[in-house]
């Protein structure tokens, strides 16, 4: 009772202890036992062409020594050369290029130690990897009977691990297997049954050993299978002919199991690995196997079932697996069973996983559990550092109980390693944890201002990894740190995690981990930021475009602004291909000149650093189909064929019909007719054909994108001709004259003829009893002329076609009529019946048949007003059929009509009736024939106006109504009065003034008034007079009393044409609002008028003109919806061409002073010259002045290039030097050169423009005989002078 009352104490200590230790990953800076980082597998295979390394990795603080066992006893690695064990690790690495590998075989255990403890690792079973060869032998070639079952043997040599077996043949290829043939897990290759295709010399069974890499053979198995004469015949030449097999051949028989053998077997399986059971069967048939669990179901999603059924899988075994499992064989013949009984064993498996390392504060307490179980139920022992507990050194404050260790009270120096050792028959687990003493404040290991970036909506977790020595409390502020965060929406996590489910926009922010023990506090900050999600705002959608088109799918997406996106498209799953057809914008992916190859589902991912979001669209692509091949005639018959083809590629678009066409190569070769259609879904037609054609045959298929290509044309199939199967049609009979009958109709098509030869026998005889039929052949034509006939008989026709091989069908009768003459009668009992003022129905009595001589079209009743100038208008109505009465419409009211009847057929009009008459009542009069607005005055005005040209009766008075009309044109109140017939003119007074004002006169008969006359006129102060304290109304110009039109508002209207357009203004007077000026090119075509808007002012600048073109221009007011619109006149403007701008050179300022000096500095040259050559001389110059009455050269002023009077001065002395010839001229030497040689003679003086003709201008006669003897002869400044002026 004391005993199980401790094992409760213990059990509760070790619940509540459980709670006050959480495992810690310690930092290596502070004090710590070694702990196993990494290290080999248990079982260590290794390649023998390699060199072995046996890992062994650990930490800890001082860094750990580590040491090795080999087979239970201490391993020297300084003694063996080959062995090194790699610094600052316990990893040991074996050289084997000196030794062999099996020299190293064996258990190895590595040991790693400091001051605060000691760590094993496993036990590593190290061997190395075999692959041996086959065993040579001879294999005897196996002869078997067909339908029997075998067995081929592989028997691979054992090798570590375990090969893979695969039968293959000579070629390496694998031998085909089915539900027949099949290999077990062993390795054997079995035959339910053999036939004879299973005869072959290379049966070869393959093992490849997967750690080296290498595949072993055996050697070729051959494989005989014979029927049972064959069998005799082979084996008759080994033994004398003896018949070794009589019985009968292999019967159908039930199954029965090759493997497993008897009705029974077992099989064990540990737990957590694969089960595989077989059940392979011969018999004949085939049998089929199935499966089945005794005691209950297959666990479905663990269970698989390989080799044709022959194979049962179930991985991940667990103890429920355990249990009876029967296969069954079953063929049409019987079945049969067999039950597997399978065990599931289990090596130790932890039980809430392996011992966790402790760390502890002086004086507190802990628990090391090692729970673990198995099958059958392992056994616990306890280590501290590598030695069994119950041999190392006592410590009170540990207890030992069964798989838990119970710390209380520790101390600094308590700290070790524990190892838990738990092992049954099938493996053992073996852990190492540690208890380490320390007195430590509170670190945060998380990096300090860490930003945590989130989706909205998504979980965020921020961590607050700490170490302390009593464990650090851990909690949590955010922003003020008004209080912590604890419940909903956060979770608090035992590691330190601060867990917020669903992260919304209001929990980013600044949050503080806070870790605190009795030892200290530490703080770190970290900071949260809730993103928006990314989505697809708008997918990519379904596309079907036609090939080497283009396509654009769209991919629209919203995303968080502070993340950067990254858009990808991919193509089936895949990259996109590298194409430039293919262009990635931001937002979307075009593909042009789209080819089949881009058919596919495009899907575009677009990617942040947090999330992502995808869609995907299918893109087809169609096009027309290719054309049908390989079209066929076949079943051909004199009338009919089937056509057969196949259809070629439709392109992703279903072919919807084919169409089938023909050429006829007799009649109209080179030209295809449509013959059928058949659907989409048929690949044959048959044909109807015609006689005598030459058929050759395409076909076209259509899909929703169109018509495909003409198939290639079919052979030529010829058709025999025949009678014709059908008479023209179409066969009538008519007059072109009064005593002939024409006969046409509608001649067979070459198609229709049947044959050759084709002609039409014409047949016709009056419609009345005993009348014989008259017959005519007619050929290359399609009407015959009947003449002689009486006029418009009816005969009956009948046309037949023949052609050289008989007659067509017996034809129709058809109605025909020979020709028509003019009526000769007129209708009778003519009159007229008057209705109204503008309407009257006529009467008559029909014309006989007999006299109309002819088809009765109708009758036309003609008709004529009678006016007062006796002049006739005659109006025709025609009313077909035979009627007898008809309405004439639209009637001068108050008005003489005569009218008379005549009948008409198809061959003209018939006699009119005599001329009879009636008379229409008053109505209605038009409206006045003109409006004048005159005498404008203040506050009256006058209208004049001319009586309605149209009275329609007696005028018996006028009305006038008028109103006035605001700014807004809107209307005023109507005033009316009533006036006598006589009136032409009346004076309103008492109006207001400046106000516009709409007038409507219309006159009246007895029937009522007629339709009114409008006019509007205004009443306006005179400009001049705004002074006056009496303004007075303006009146517009009169305007002649025979015209009409209202009062213009527009005065003065000009234009003025500049460079940069025509400046149009006018005056404007009246009320309206909306003034725009029109224009239009003068002469043209159009009516269209351009606008231009004026905008409140009075003038306008048009800048669109074209120069070199005349427009016309007007001002146009707008005024109420159902005023006329107010025109001015029209101005007619004429933009000039504009000229180059050329500058007179002549006139410019800088040019003029220029050569005004250049000739003042030739006249000072020249009159120095004169002076040096002259000297002696005397010119008689006064003489010839008193000689001349007229102006001779005249010196130019200096200051302002003008000439003035000769002076003679210096007693008139004649230069010196100068020489008179006799005959009066003045010689010149060669070098002259003056407009002198170049004018016609006269008396030399200077004219208005200075140049110089006269005296001293010579023939060029004279000067041919008198020049070149004078060579020191001065320059002549006249010629000097003249040669200036030509220059200017």
């Amino acid at each position: 009772m004391m005993e199980g009352r401790r094992r409760m104490d213990a059990a509760l200590l070790v619940l509540f202890l459980g709670h006050l230790a959480t495992a810690l990953e310690v930092p290596l800076d502070l004090p710590q036992p070694p702990t196993i980082t990494h290290q080999s597998p248990k079982d260590y295979i290794i390649d023998p062409r390699e060199n072995i390394v046996i890992h062994c990795e650990a930490k800890g603080k001082p860094h750990p020594s580590f040491s090795w066992t080999r087979d239970g006893t201490h391993f020297d690695i300084d003694e063996d050369p080959n062995v090194n064990m790699r610094p600052h690790s316990g990893t040991l690495e074996v050289d084997i290029s000196r030794e062999r590998v099996d020299q190293y075989e064996g258990v190895y255990q590595c040991t790693a130690r400091n001051k605060h403890g000691t760590a094993v690792s496993n036990n590593i079973v190290v061997r190395q990897s075999r692959s041996p060869l086959w065993s040579k032998e001879r294999i005897k070639p196996i002869i078997v009977q067909e339908g029997v079952s075998l067995v081929l043997e592989c028997r691979p040599p054992a090798g570590l691990p375990p090969p893979i077996i695969f039968w293959m043949d000579n070629n390496f290829q694998k031998l085909p297997q089915n539900r027949r043939v099949s290999q077990s897990l062993n390795g054997d290759l079995y035959f339910s049954n053999v036939h004879r295709e299973d005869s072959r010399d290379d049966y070869i069974c393959y093992a490849r050993f997967p750690h080296t890499q290498t595949i072993q053979q055996k050697q070729p198995i051959t494989v005989r299978v014979l029927n049972l004469d064959a069998i005799n015949d082979t084996m008759a030449a080994f033994y004398n002919d003896t018949d070794l097999f009589s019985e009968a051949p292999v019967d159908e028989r039930k199954p029965t199991f090759l493997i497993p053998s008897g009705p029974s077997s077992s099989k064990m399986v540990l737990r957590g690995q694969v089960l595989e059971i077989e059940c392979i069967a011969e018999g004949l048939p085939t049998p089929d196997i199935s499966w089945s669990k005794v005691s209950g179901d297959l666990p479905a999603r663990r269970t698989f079932f390989l080799n044709y059924n022959k194979t049962l899988r179930i991985i991940n075994v667990s103890e429920s697996d355990a249990g009876d499992y029967r296969c069954m064989a079953k063929n049409q013949i019987d079945s049969v069973h067999h039950t597997i009984h399978v065990t599931v064993k289990a090596a130790p498996y932890w039980i809430g996983g392996a011992p966790r390392n402790l760390v502890l504060a002086p004086g507190e307490n802990g628990v090391l559990t090692c729970r673990a179980s198995g099958t059958p139920k392992p056994s616990i022992r306890w280590f501290m550092n590598g030695i069994l507990i119950e041999n190392s050194p006592g410590d009170l404050s540990r207890k030992v109980e069964d798989d838990t260790i119970i710390f209380t009270d520790v101390q600094i120096g308590s700290s070790a390693v524990y190892q838990c050792n738990i092992s049954n028959d099938y493996g053992y687990l073996l852990s190492n944890a540690f208890i380490n003493v320390l007195s430590e404040p509170p670190r945060v290991l998380t990096v300090a201002n860490k930003v945590y970036q989130v989706i909205k909506n998504h979980q965020a977790l921020m961590d607050c990894s700490s170490f302390g020595s009593p464990i650090p409390k851990i909690t949590w502020f955010k922003d003020s740190r008004s209080s912590t965060l604890d419940g909903d929406p956060f979770i608090l996590h035992d590691n330190g995690t601060l867990e917020i489910r669903v992260a919304q926009t209001q929990n980013s922010g600044k949050y503080t981990c806070v870790a605190r023990n009795i030892l200290g506090i530490y703080e770190n900050h970290v900071y949260l930021e809730v993103k928006e999600p990314t989505r697809i705002l708008k997918q990519p959608e379904y596309k079907v475009v036609q090939r080497g088109r283009s396509v654009v799918f769209e991919c629209k997406v919203k995303h968080d602004t502070t993340l950067i996106p990254t858009m990808t498209w991919l193509k089936d799953d895949g990259e996109l291909p590298d194409d430039e057809r293919l262009i990635v914008d931001s937002d979307s992916l075009t593909i042009t000149d789209v080819t089949e190859n881009d058919a596919g589902v495009y899907t575009c991912i677009m990617n942040t650093t947090l999330d992502q979001d995808s869609a995907s669209a299918e893109l087809t692509v169609v096009e027309r189909p290719d054309p049908p091949t390989d079209l066929e005639l076949t079943d051909q018959k004199k009338r009919s064929v089937q056509l057969t083809w196949i259809p070629g590629d439709e392109h992703n678009s279903p072919i919807q019909k084919f169409l089938i066409k023909y050429q006829d190569s007799l009649h109209h070769r080179g030209h295809w007719h449509n013959l059928t259609e058949v659907p989409g879904t048929k690949t044959t037609a048959h044909l109807k054909l015609s006689p005598y054609v030459h058929y050759t045959f395409r076909v076209l298929a259509l899909n929703e994108v169109g018509l495909s290509e003409p198939s290639s044309p079919s052979r030529m199939y010829k058709t025999d001709p025949a009678a014709p199967d059908e008479n023209p049609t179409g066969v009538q009979g008519f007059g072109t004259d009064h005593n002939n009958l024409v006969i046409s109709w509608k001649p067979l098509s070459g198609l229709q003829s049947n044959g050759p030869g084709l002609h039409y026998k014409v047949m016709w005889r009056q419609q009345r009893p005993g009348s014989d039929w008259t017959q005519v052949t007619v050929a290359n034509n399609s009407k015959f002329v009947v003449s002689g006939t009486p006029t418009f008989v009816p005969y009956e026709l009948k046309v037949q076609a023949i052609n050289d091989h008989g007659h067509g069908p017996e034809p129709a009768t058809s109605l025909g009529y020979s020709g028509e003459d003019l009526p000769q009668t007129a209708p009778e009992n003519v009159q007229a019946v008057v209705i109204n003022s503008t309407l009257a129905e006529v009467h008559w009595d029909p014309v006989s048949p007999h006299s109309v001589r002819g088809h009765l079209r109708g009758y036309k009743v003609s008709y004529w007003r009678k006016h007062s100038d006796h002049k006739h208008n005659h109006e025709t109505l025609i009313f077909s059929g035979n009627h007898t009465h008809g309405m004439l419409p639209g009637l001068h009211p108050f008005s003489l009509y005569y009218f008379h009847v005549q009948v008409f057929n198809g061959k003209g009009d018939g006699p009119p009736s005599p001329t009879q008459h009636f008379r229409t009542p008053e109505g209605v009069p038009g409206p006045p024939t003109s409006l004048v607005v005159t005498n404008t005055n203040l506050d009256s005005l006058t209208l004049e106006w001319s009586p309605p040209h149209e009275h329609n009766g007696h005028i018996t008075g006028y009305t006038l109504r008028f109103q006035p009309v605001n700014n807004s044109n809107e209307l005023g109140t109507t005033e009316e009065l009533a006036l006598a017939a006589n009136e032409t003119s009346v004076t309103l007074p008492n109006l207001k003034y400046s106000t516009r004002y709409k007038f409507y006169l219309n006159a009246k008969t007895i029937a009522g008034p007629g339709p009114a006359i409008t006019q509007e006129a205004v009443t306006i102060v005179e400009e001049g007079n705004l002074q006056t304290s009496h303004p007075i109304a303006r009146s517009p110009p009169r305007h002649p009393t025979h015209k009409v039109g209202p009062v213009s508002p527009f005065a003065n209207l000009s234009s003025s044409v500049g460079e940069d357009g025509a400046l149009i203004s006018w005056e404007y007077w009246g009320p309206e609002k909306n003034v725009y000026v029109e224009y239009i090119v003068d002469n043209s075509e159009s009516e269209e008028w351009q606008k231009e808007l004026v905008n409140g002012s009075q003038n306008v600048k048009l800048k669109d003109l074209k120069v070199g073109l005349s427009y016309r221009v007007r001002v146009v007011a707008n005024g109420h919806h159902d005023q006329p619109l107010h025109f001015s006149k029209e101005l007619l403007v004429t933009v000039p061409a504009v000229a180059s701008r050329q500058v007179d050179i002549a006139t410019q300022g800088w040019f003029i002073g220029l050569m005004c000096a250049i000739a003042l500095l030739i006249l000072i040259l020249l009159i120095i010259c004169f002076i040096q050559r002259n000297k002696g001389g005397k010119y008689p110059v006064k003489e010839k002045e008193d000689a001349h009455t007229d102006p001779e050269f005249q010196p130019m002023k200096d200051d302002d290039c003008t000439f003035v009077e000769y002076s003679d001065n210096e007693d008139h002395k004649p230069l010196k030097g100068s020489r008179t010839p006799s005959n009066g001229t003045v010689k010149r030497d060669d070098s002259d050169d003056s407009l002198v040689d170049y004018g016609e003679g006269g008396d030399g003086q200077f004219n208005e423009d200075g140049s110089f003709i006269g005296q001293y201008s010579g023939k060029s006669a004279s000067r041919d005989t008198a020049e070149g003897h004078e060579s020191s002869e001065a320059p002549s400044p006249i010629n000097a002078m003249n040669s200036l002026n030509s220059f200017v």
